[in-house]
């Protein structure tokens, strides 16, 4: 990694973000100016001629995207002192550090220590790199979170999962099926933030208690199922003959714009129309629309299940017992809850109650959407509710001042989705 004055992008931003959160007043405009400089060279404690971030400076600034430090009890610490040093409640310190009491604290101990603001940020453009860093983040912060992955994509990318909760029903919520629909991610992982601080303070969620909701289920969130793709969008750096490959893809259609229209794997396949559910229909309604190919969009691939991010979905699936999925998308304001005829089980009623707490429509998927989606394989298979929710209005990516509309909107059906199993 090599970042330097003038460079723009992503990865400045994260720079940015970085600084901001240390205290420095930095902009978060992904530009590598002065103002920028400035601040990384006080960060470093050098002039501002070595204004540069390599691999160990960017490890130094991670710290303040993880949101905790690693601290070393010193000869005389309590928690009080370290809880006041950092600007942080003294049952925070507690929460990221289960087993340690207050009253035995050893010298040499190592704390994790949560640092005073959210981990999931809501003003950078998400990428797989940003994703691993929050994923450590918060289970250093809230230990009982669960971490692992589903699965590798093609450019061996981490598929990440968070489970949160220890009930028997187990529910499963994914996003970013589509590159460019990446604003999904921070849509789900500031829910898993939010509840899992719910949970730790004995707080409620979306009007529930946490703990009841953590005693009674277990959810599952994979906040990004299309690392490769999201980062082509993003432009983070890959591989330079993946990168190629995409872009001559995406010259064979140069009615959609490259990188902002991408939403394939970087194979060129869509990730949500890979699924064992009227493959065959979803195949002849994409090739007469001129998608026979590898490309940006609705390519279905040579056969269901050909790219290992679906296959991973599909395997994660088949080994858990799902009473209901949530599968983000943008946009359009919309449920969709049904697949052709099957209409499992309180299925309406359900999405209706998303309808009435979001102010989303709800509405059949249309014919030419209506098969091979992950929504559509989980409805035929298991006989049970499963929604692709279309969240936010607009163009796709949409920008990140409607992640907070869109949060509010969907808070009620990410805790609906829960306590309506219940019946």
């Amino acid at each position: 990694m090599r970042i330097v004055r003038g460079d723009r992008g992503t990865m400045v931003e994260y720079v940015q973000l970085a600084l901001q959160r240390a205290g420095y007043p930095v902009t978060v405009d992904g530009v590598f100016g002065g103002d920028t400089c400035r601040a990384l060279a006080e960060f470093l404690e050098k002039g501002e001629q070595d204004c540069i971030v390599d691999d160990s400076v960017f490890e130094s600034l991670a710290l303040y995207l993880r949101g905790s430090v690693r601290y070393e009890v010193q000869p005389g610490d309590s928690f009080y002192e370290i809880a006041s040093k950092y600007h942080i409640g003294m049952q925070a310190l507690m929460n990221a550090n289960p087993g340690v009491g207050p009253l035995y604290l050893m010298p040499g101990m190592t704390l994790f220590v949560p640092l005073p603001f959210p981990v999931v940020p809501q003003n950078v453009a998400y990428s797989s790199f940003l994703v691993r860093y929050l994923v450590e983040g918060l289970t250093e912060r809230y230990p009982f979170l669960e971490v692992g992955n589903i699965g590798q994509s093609v450019l061996n990318r981490e598929l990440w999962y968070v489970r949160i909760g220890n009930g028997e029903r187990e529910l499963f919520y994914s996003a970013a099926y589509h590159a460019n629909e990446w604003i999904t991610t921070p849509l789900l992982l500031r829910f898993v933030e939010d509840y899992a601080q719910a949970y730790a303070m004995g707080k409620r969620i979306g009007g529930v208690d946490a703990k009841w909701l953590f005693d009674h289920y277990s959810l599952y969130v994979v906040p990004m199922v299309n690392p490769d793709g999201v980062d082509l969008v993003n432009g983070l750096p890959i591989e330079e003959k993946a990168y190629e490959q995409a872009r001559a893809i995406a010259a064979a259609y140069p009615a959609i714009p490259f990188p902002d229209g991408w939403k394939a794997n970087i194979e060129g396949i869509d990730l949500n129309l890979q699924f064992p559910a009227g493959w065959e229909e979803a195949k002849r309604i994409k090739y007469a629309q001129g998608y026979t190919t590898p490309a940006p969009r609705d390519y279905v691939g040579e056969a269901p299940l050909t790219a290992p991010e679906s296959a991973a979905v599909y395997q994660f699936t088949k080994e858990h017992d799902f009473r209901l999925i949530l599968a983000y998308h943008t946009q359009g304001e919309v449920i969709y809850w049904k697949y052709q005829d099957y209409e499992p089980a309180r299925s309406y009623e359900i999405a209706q109650y998303f309808g009435a707490v979001s102010g989303y429509a709800v509405e059949e998927t249309p014919a030419a959407s209506g098969n091979a989606g992950y929504k559509d394989w989980f409805i035929m298979t298991y006989d049970r509710p499963g929604y692709t929710i279309e969240a936010g209005m607009g163009k796709n990516p949409l920008p990140l001042s409607q992640l907070q509309g869109m949060y509010e909107a969907n808070l009620g059906i990410f805790v609906g989705g829960m306590i309506k199993t219940e019946s």
